[in-house]
């Protein structure tokens, strides 16, 4: 096997591109394919400010690599979720984390579910009878816009890749949720309250951001998150790999064919989802409802934490998880309608930067 673009031995193979690359050839070609997106869908111009949702995967940490050597002002922000206590998931995806920005010299910002607001996710969803990606989603979603706004930040960018949104396109048109499709976009403009969010990494696949790594030698986190077992999104993931593999290119053709095709006509139930957004009584976030989601998550798992001593550790087999950024079920990307109302003031801790 050759790498098409220098004819050395290939490291890899991209059937829906008909391709194979060496390891420099696919170094160039994953900066072509973020450098293409970014141009394509206008995400961002040189000189604005980039903050990263960084998770300790091969994704946002692929992608923040990708954006610094493509010469952006591209800053990280790790959220910690508490997953499995002390030394556990969330304590390994964070040492990837830091490991990662210490070796490329990157300003990383970290926020701390457990420290700063009180709950983790495990605890987080069974107190607010939630299942645990749908809590996770929610919470990364409030304190990744949140951290941007308070920094000033042009936009957040997260490491969502093509296996990514296709099986969440996959899931929104076996479902007809009509208000996610028309929001499944790789550019949510900035809003009222909302920071302007992108995916650099529609053009590119799991193997190819897997790959990318190992030829980096940026090391991340393996495992999949335990919190995510029975999730639909993975059962996505693997019926799509099936046609795939029998049809390469289905899932590129499928995600940027609704793009061209179909995407717009889902843009006015978008739209009117979105009506009547007021800032939250707690923290100021547009919602629909009279509390936020949020603080509606965090003030139930603050009583659940109370009543229960530690709080924290619980799994619950909830319906309704989702990936982050359109998927039904996950709570809405601006402001989520039919949160409970149960207004208590929440304390918004400052994010905390370091090298």
């Amino acid at each position: 096997m050759r790498c098409r673009r220098c004819r050395k031995p290939a490291v890899i193979e991209i059937r829906r591109h008909n391709a194979a690359f060496c390891a420099p050839c696919l170094e160039h070609h994953c900066r072509e394919q973020v450098a293409r997106a970014v141009h394509d869908f206008a995400m961002f111009e040189p000189g604005q400010r980039v903050l990263i949702a960084v998770s300790g995967g091969k994704d946002s940490l692929g992608l923040w690599d990708l954006l610094l050597d493509l010469g952006y002002a591209a800053e990280g922000l790790y959220l910690g979720l508490g997953i499995e206590g002390a030394g556990g998931y969330s304590d390994q995806s964070a040492a990837f984390t830091h490991a990662f920005a210490s070796r490329r010299d990157a300003p990383l910002i970290t926020v701390d579910l457990p420290a700063d607001y009180g709950y983790d996710i495990p605890g987080g969803a069974a107190a607010a009878r939630r299942a645990p990606c749908s809590a996770c989603g929610l919470s990364k979603r409030h304190l990744f816009n949140r951290a941007a706004l308070d920094g000033g930040f042009d936009v957040v960018a997260t490491g969502h890749n093509l296996d990514d949104e296709a099986a969440v396109l996959f899931g929104n048109v076996l479902r007809w949720n009509t208000e996610y499709l028309g929001r499944q976009l790789p550019v949510l403009p900035a809003a009222d309250g909302f920071v302007r969010k992108v995916k650099p990494l529609v053009r590119l696949g799991e193997r190819e951001m897997a790959a990318y790594c190992v030829v980096r030698g940026i090391d991340y986190i393996v495992e999949e998150c335990p919190m995510a077992i029975g999730n639909r999104h993975l059962g996505y993931k693997e019926a799509l790999n099936a046609i795939e593999d029998r049809s390469p290119g289905t899932k590129q053709v499928f995600y940027f064919g609704f793009l061209e095709r179909a995407s717009a006509h889902f843009r006015p139930a978008a739209t009117t989802a979105q009506e009547g957004l007021h800032p939250c009584p707690s923290c100021g976030s547009p919602t629909t409802a009279a509390q936020c989601a949020f603080c509606s998550l965090v003030s139930r798992a603050r009583a659940g934490g109370a009543e229960a001593g530690a709080g924290a550790g619980a799994e619950v087999g909830v319906a309704g998880a989702g990936a982050e950024m359109g998927v039904a079920g996950a709570g809405a990307e601006m402001g989520v309608a039919g949160a409970e109302a149960e207004v208590t003031e929440v304390a918004v801790p400052g994010p905390r930067r370091v090298r």
